[in-house]
């Protein structure tokens, strides 16, 4: 008998399997929330807006995951030292809502701006990389 813990999960010869290492995963993680921090937070800031704490109670309320990583992300407007901080202090201020939902939190992670999706060449390029992703844990 074989089986495989994948973050506190116990899988017996599940047919699911990390693409890298080829050993059975339990866990199906997606990102199951990508929101614009412009319409969550006000510029510069890590205090929720009354509209986006609405937004992420409702998401919490209604995502049906065991668990949940939350990652912050800025553009590359400030000091690299700055980014990391309000990165951080917006992943922390949406995984409170989380935890108000009753949601476990198993990660919670700033990345500043080391992680862009865009070129932060343009303002429209900014915004795209001025994110909360949420990654859902589920069966």
């Amino acid at each position: 008998m074989h089986w495989y813990a994948d973050g506190g999960a116990e899988g017996f010869m599940v047919s699911r399997v990390n693409p890298k290492t080829g050993k059975p995963v339990c866990l199906r993680k997606n990102t199951c929330l990508v929101e614009n921090t412009d319409t969550l937070f006000a510029t510069d800031s890590a205090k929720l807006t009354a509209s986006g704490r609405a937004r992420l109670e409702e998401f919490f309320r209604t995502a049906n995951a065991f668990g949940y990583a939350i990652y912050g992300h800025t553009d590359s407007r400030a000091s690299n030292a700055y980014n990391q901080g309000l990165s951080e202090r917006r992943a922390a201020s949406v995984a409170a809502v989380a935890r108000s939902q009753g949601a476990a939190v198993e990660r919670q992670i700033g990345f500043g701006e080391t992680r862009p999706i865009a070129p932060n060449d343009s303002p429209a390029n900014m915004q795209k990389n001025r994110r909360v992703e949420v990654i859902c844990y589920r069966w």
